[in-house]
């Protein structure tokens, strides 16, 4: 039997190369995620000077290609740093993530509502028990224009005002 030089259990031969590979990738994922942060946000991060400095050059460049470019040069500035650098960056976008992700599916109901309101009356009358504070005359006149302008193939204004009104609807009425 022939051994190989990877076959000696003694010796560690460190990451395989599709390891390094895969954390190359995750390093210039983390670098776009960074780069699409808000000034103020980044700020914030506690990120090291070059890689901020970097940041800023690669916001400045338009062309598609240069910007690939710069993304790559991004990650491999961020590679000469150790992970605890990164920290609070990886805090503050775990945190953005979670609080996008509440939000969407909040929206998500709304539009839910809207979608039951404008289907059948029943919704209607259950959104009223819910809310009485609910100004019934003004919601039932936005959903007769409503389903006007679906059926007339018209702009949707009176649909938006709709997801207006949800959305400012406290989230128990207690009247």
């Amino acid at each position: 039997m022939t051994r190989t030089y990877t076959d000696d259990p003694d010796h560690d031969y460190g990451p395989t190369r599709t390891q390094q590979r895969r954390d190359a990738l995750a390093v210039l994922a983390f670098a776009i995620q960074l780069s699409e942060l808000p000034a103020s946000k980044l700020a914030r991060a506690n990120l090291p000077e070059d890689v901020l400095r970097e940041i800023e050059n690669l916001r400045r460049i338009t062309s598609n290609i240069a910007r690939k470019r710069q993304l790559g040069f991004l990650a491999k500035v961020m590679r000469r740093h150790e992970d605890e650098a990164f920290e609070g960056a990886r805090a503050l976008l775990g945190e953005n993530r979670d609080q996008q992700r509440k939000e969407t599916a909040a929206m998500h109901r709304l539009e839910a509502m809207r979608e039951r309101l404008l289907e059948n009356d029943d919704a209607l009358q259950g959104l009223i028990d819910q809310h009485p504070s609910i100004d019934r005359q003004h919601l039932r006149s936005l959903i007769r224009q409503a389903r006007t302008e679906r059926d007339a193939n018209k702009p949707p204004r009176a649909y938006r005002e709709i997801f207006q009104l949800l959305k400012e609807l406290p989230e128990s009425d207690t009247q």
